[in-house]
């Protein structure tokens, strides 16, 4: 707790400049690869002093060039793993990768230290949402891989807290039953597999997701826990407390009011925010928008040296009306996922938070239709969404219009509402894909 109250101070920025100086000296030492990036762009040691040379010299990482690294070493994975991190491969002791649905993964290697010292970031996020050492938590993320997977078992037994690691693989009956079993005073889930769970649970449990007495959710891999409807209606359905948590060291309050989430990792990571196009520094102030950068001032093979990972966030660092330190920040959207409609940019998480607006006349599902490589979009942008089971086909174009109309006041575009009844989009226990991308089919049947 010590930490608290140096969270965005001089003195903290002052332990990020020795840490942030060091970690080039290090780089720039020990691993060929860093060391003809930081050549190449006149960021050697002796010229990084402060961390206004770091961020004006050190150049940004993104996913391309991780793709370039892996395509340099003939797509051997682990000798780019190798290459890119700051100590020998034998000291990883425990890898995740991302998905790898838009091409190869994306490793994350960690060694003991990196388990420890990201541990202890987590340990900050855990206390704040009230979890104590040696209360239970029921795991729900995916295990097959993902970094919120093993991982996060790692971070939360060393926390001291019990885990039950079920995985979204266990699917609905067994998350339901383990958790109607063990009495978890936490669920940690993505907020789809969070909502679905309750739409599950009488038919499973013959009962409520309120009946099994868990007291705070933490929600990640996805928007949605941040929607003030959704974040009521989850709140409301299961007695608890629902926290965000995503995209850097960050976790929500329980303010009636979602403000963002906090930045705990002061003195473990380095946060940044460039403009996506030119890869400027933004100064950190309320209401800055831009490209998230992230240095992991401590990393060994979990190694982030200005690496964006294509997140879009706004901040907020004037004192927060919970009471709680550290900046914040909200995701705006990911570079990958942005549309343009008319000049009109346009992110999957916006127009979730305007479906999810309409409550109980909608399931909350929807897809983006894309008929064309994003993120040109030629109008209108057709969505399809699902009803609820009470509503009549009388009241489809009725309720079409006035969704139409809710996006055009709050997104600046009008969308096609195409109508889909209860329960035909695919469910999932991990991430929520919100495109269908009808070029990529009309493409395979040539």
């Amino acid at each position: 707790m010590e930490i608290e109250p140096l969270l965005g101070t001089a003195q903290m920025r002052a332990n990020q400049q020795g840490k942030a100086v060091k970690l080039v000296e290090r780089l720039y030492d020990a691993t060929p690869f860093w060391r003809q990036r930081l050549d190449a762009a006149g960021a050697q040691p002796g010229k990084i002093r402060t961390l206004e040379d770091f961020s004006a010299r050190v150049p940004i990482f993104d996913k391309a060039q991780r793709r370039q690294l892996a395509e340099d070493h003939d797509m051997d994975m682990m000798k780019a793993v190798e290459a890119s991190i700051g100590v020998p491969l034998d000291r990883v002791v425990l890898m995740a990768a991302t998905s790898g649905t838009t091409g190869e993964p994306t490793f994350y290697p960690f060694t003991e230290h990196d388990i420890n010292w990201v541990s202890q970031a987590f340990g900050r996020m855990f206390w704040r949402m009230g979890l104590r050492p040696g209360q239970r938590v029921v795991h729900a993320f995916g295990l097959s891989m993902t970094l919120a997977g093993v991982p996060y078992v790692h971070f939360i037994r060393n926390y001291g807290a019990c885990v039950f690691p079920v995985g979204a693989e266990g699917g609905a009956e067994r998350l339901l039953t383990m958790a109607k079993h063990v009495r978890p005073d936490m669920l940690c889930a993505t907020p789809s597999l969070v909502e679905h769970l309750i739409e599950r649970a009488p038919g499973i449990l013959n009962d409520t997701v309120g009946s099994l007495g868990i007291k705070r959710i933490m929600a990640a891999g996805e928007p949605g826990a941040g929607i003030p409807e959704l974040r009521a209606k989850i709140e409301g359905a299961y007695g608890a407390e629902l926290f965000d948590h995503g995209a850097g060291f960050g976790i929500s309050s329980n303010h009636p009011e979602y403000l963002g989430m906090h930045w705990v990792a002061d003195d473990l990571a380095l946060y940044e925010l460039v403009d996506p196009d030119t890869h400027e520094p933004i100064p950190l102030e309320d209401g800055a928008r831009g490209l998230a950068v992230f240095t992991t001032l401590d990393g060994e093979g979990f190694l982030w040296l200005r690496e964006t990972f294509g997140d879009i966030h706004e901040v907020t660092v004037s004192p927060s009306p919970d009471g709680q330190t550290g900046l914040r920040y909200k995701v705006v959207g990911r570079t990958d996922d942005m549309l343009k409609v008319k000049g009109v940019i346009v992110y999957p998480a916006a127009i979730d938070g305007v479906i999810t607006g309409f409550g109980p006349q909608l399931t909350g599902e929807f897809r983006i239709v894309l008929d064309e490589p994003p993120p040109r979009v030629v109008p209108p942008l057709t969505l399809k969404v699902e009803h609820a089971e009470h509503v009549s086909a009388d009241e489809l174009p009725v309720l079409a219009k006035e969704i139409e109309d809710s996006m055009s006041q709050q997104l600046k575009f009008r969308p096609r509402i195409e109508w889909l009844g209860p329960g035909v989009l695919e469910r999932s226990n991990l991430k929520t894909n919100f495109f269908e991308r009808t070029y990529l089919t009309s493409a395979s049947t040539r």
